[in-house]
Parts: structure tokens; C-alpha cells; sequence
């Protein structure tokens, strides 16, 4: 069954700016799906439709089939979102932020405080929960929004930049929380900045840019549209002059680093054998970027 089903989605504002262009896009129940595209690519445009938001001016959005249009309270009830602003009460308690969202759903106040636990324990914020919000650190607030976003248990979560800011260390306690719920069965709708995030946690991904999705497919099929490998080089000793090689592209970043792009069929091995055969001894070596940045990169500057 689809989780969620865009077909022709349109948004003009009022100052004539389009943000959709009459997108299209399935998401199918379970799958932890990744939505990315540039600022004002139309990613939270998008999102403030699906929740009720931003009103649309053309199209047909369905959420496990129920109509966001003529079944309105149906569908909202299957979603739950965790924005990229924090909107909640600064002043009101942990506990009682998560468990006045609960209200607003009509969830009894026993299961509403067990279900509390449950996510606050697991986000790490129980010990956390009568203190004001104001206190928590940025990186608490995001796992609490989360919390609240979960505690009517919808089908589908909407997360919106949702490690924005957040530590490299908190991030990937996140990421490992985000896995084990979709493996239960919550169906993920991802929007990130830190491509990498998406390259590790989601299988499928659409790339939106200027109002139109000019992606959308698995993660391993976008994947194998690179056709080069990028990486950093740290000497042994400092050169003076950059070698040509036949098919890589080097760029000396200074004395001892050197930046080099092959074809992703080239083998590495091959390539140190050929530097060394110039002199230059590798000390060590990493990746320049992800491979999704690389190729999402490619595919904006090309509908440019």
C-alpha cells in the first residue's frame, strides 16, 4: 500500500512565486524515504501541504489513501511531523509538551503517559522531564520534538531537517533511534541538508529543485550514476610539481595534500602505483565528500 501519493502537485503564492510545479511521487508503506533539493526547492512547501499548512493551488495528495482534501482529519491523524523550527512552549514542561499533543488526538491520559515514557526513555530525555524546555540543550530539543511528533503513533512521520545543528555523536544516536522505528513499521519521510545522513538511512530518494522533482529512485540505482571517485591525499613528503596521469583529474591543495577525481572503474591501487612511479609516497587518504553529495551536485547544476 502507498504511505503517501502526490500526483500534479502545484503551489503559486500570492506574489506569483511558484514553488510546485506539478510534482508527482509515491511513497510506499514502510519505506524510509528521502526528499532533498537546495533552499527553496520546494521541500517544505510540500511538506506544509501534506499537514495542513499551506494550501495548495493544483493536484491530488492521498495518505494511505485518504484524501488530504476530503478526508482531512483521516489523514492527519496518520501523520505525524517534526518540523525544522522549534514551535513548542518554551516555558511548559518536557512531560507536558509531549502529553498536551497527545490531547489534541484524544488520546486518554494512562496511555498518553506510557507512551510518553516509552519515547522520552528511548530518546534519552526521561530524566529530562519536569525541567522547563528552555533549559534543554538544541540537540534535546530536536528528540523532544521528535517524541511529540510520535505520541499518537502515526503510520507516517515527516522529519524536516530533523539533525539540524545537532552533534556529530547525537546525530547518529538519532539515525540508530529513526532505523529501529522504521524497522516497527513506521513508514519515514526525510528532508536533510547533511546528505550523508541520507545516504545512510534511506532507500529511496527524490530530489526536488526550482518546483520539480528531477530525481526519483532508489538509493542504489541513484548511486550508480556516479562515474567518479573523489578523494583527499596526505604525502609523505611535500612535492613541488603536480604529475599528469591520463583520466585523473589532480588539484594540489598544498605542499602535502592533493585532491584527486577518477573514474569510479579505475582501480585506487592502480592509481597510488602510478603516483608512486612520480615520486609521490601516500600517507593517507579519505573521501572528499559523500557519494550522494557529489551526484546530488551533478544533477541540480544540470537543471540549472
Amino acid at each position: 500500500m502507498k504511505a503517501l501519493s502526490i500526483h500534479k502537485l502545484e503551489k503559486t503564492y500570492r506574489n506569483g512565486v511558484v514553488a510546485l510545479k506539478g510534482i508527482s511521487m509515491d511513497v510506499e508503506e514502510g519505506d524510509f524515504f528521502g526528499l532533498l533539493g537546495p533552499n527553496g526547492a520546494g521541500k517544505t512547501t510540500t511538506i506544509g501541504i501534506l499537514t495542513g499548512l499551506v494550501t495548495k493551488t493544483g493536484g491530488t495528495a492521498q495518505v494511505f489513501g485518504k484524501d488530504i482534501d476530503k478526508e482531512f482529519e483521516e489523514a492527519k491523524r496518520l501523520v505525524g511531523i517534526v518540523p525544522q523550527e522549534m514551535n513548542f512552549n518554551i516555558f511548559e514542561k518536557v512531560i507536558d509538551i509531549v502529553l498536551d499533543q497527545a490531547g489534541y488526538y484524544g488520546i486518554p491520559r494512562d496511555i498518553a503517559l506510557s507512551r510518553a515514557e516509552k519515547y522520552l526513555k528511548q530518546l534519552g530525555l526521561w530524566e529530562k522531564r519536569t525541567v522547563t524546555s528552555r533549559t534543554l540543550s538544541g540537540g534535546m530539543k530536536r528528540r523532544l520534538m521528535i517524541a511529540r511528533g510520535l505520541i499518537h503513533h502515526p503510520k507516517l512521520l515527516i522529519l524536516d531537517e530533523p539533525t539540524a545543528g545537532v552533534d556529530v555523536e547525537l546525530r547518529r544516536s538519532m539515525w540508530d533511534f529513526l532505523v529501529d522505528l522504521n524497522k516497527s513499521g513506521t513508514t519515514i519521510i526525510l528532508t536533510t541538508h547533511y546528505l550523508e545522513e541520507a545516504e545512510q538511512l534511506c532507500k529511496r530518494i527524490a530530489i526536488i529543485n526550482k518546483g520539480e522533482i528531477i530525481e526519483n529512485t532508489t538509493k542504489k540505482q541513484l548511486l550508480s550514476q556516479l562515474n567518479r571517485e573523489s578523494y583527499v591525499l596526505d604525502l609523505l613528503h611535500g612535492i613541488n610539481n603536480v604529475p599528469e596521469i591520463l583520466g585523473v583529474t589532480i588539484t594540489k591543495i598544498d605542499e602535502s595534500t592533493l585532491e584527486v577525481q577518477f573514474p569510479s572503474g579505475k582501480s585506487i591501487t592502480a592509481l597510488f602505483k602510478e603516483l608512486e612511479r612520480h615520486g609521490i609516497i601516500i600517507k593517507s587518504m579519505r573521501t572528499k565528500t559523500n557519494r550522494l553529495e557529489e551526484l546530488f551536485l551533478d544533477l541540480v547544476e544540470d537543471k540549472k
